[in-house]
């Protein structure tokens, strides 16, 4: 019964590491388009950067779930990922239309932006994730 319970678990490891790595990847890549460095930010506590990269991350990792969840195999599975990285890139440059110096505004530790780029990168990310079922 045991053996049966860990039949799974090479295809288990395989997409956890699969996502793992998407998500450095993911870190990785936002971080350097941001003109802001999120690490740091965080790191001297400011709430306003961690509230943005934290949900911005959320944004990529509900489309990654559903890439991981209805791809044919980990290749599909990492091109949907890549997908999902776009929209967020294309995400943050978007929210930036309304609010002039969006990063200035979050390094400086200013809420109301970082919720505004934060909960537009969950939704993006949920939208996104629902068009993955296919």
């Amino acid at each position: 019964m045991i053996l049966q319970s860990l039949a799974g678990l090479p295809a288990f490891l395989v997409y956890f590491c699969t996502g793992l790595i998407a998500i450095v990847a993911y870190l990785f890549v936002y971080t350097r388009i941001t003109p802001h460095n999120e690490f740091q930010l965080i790191r001297d506590n400011d709430p306003a950067a961690a509230i943005a990269l934290g949900l911005s991350l959320l944004g990529f990792v509900a489309p990654l779930f559903s890439a991981i969840a209805h791809s044919v195999n980990v290749l599909d599975c990492l091109i949907w990922a890549f997908i999902a990285l776009i929209v967020q890139v294309a995400v943050f440059y978007i929210v930036k239309i309304p609010v002039p110096n969006l990063s200035g505004r979050i390094a400086a530790g200013e809420l109301a932006p970082a919720i505004w780029l934060g909960l537009s990168s969950l939704a993006a990310g949920l939208l996104n994730a629902a068009c993955m079922i296919y």
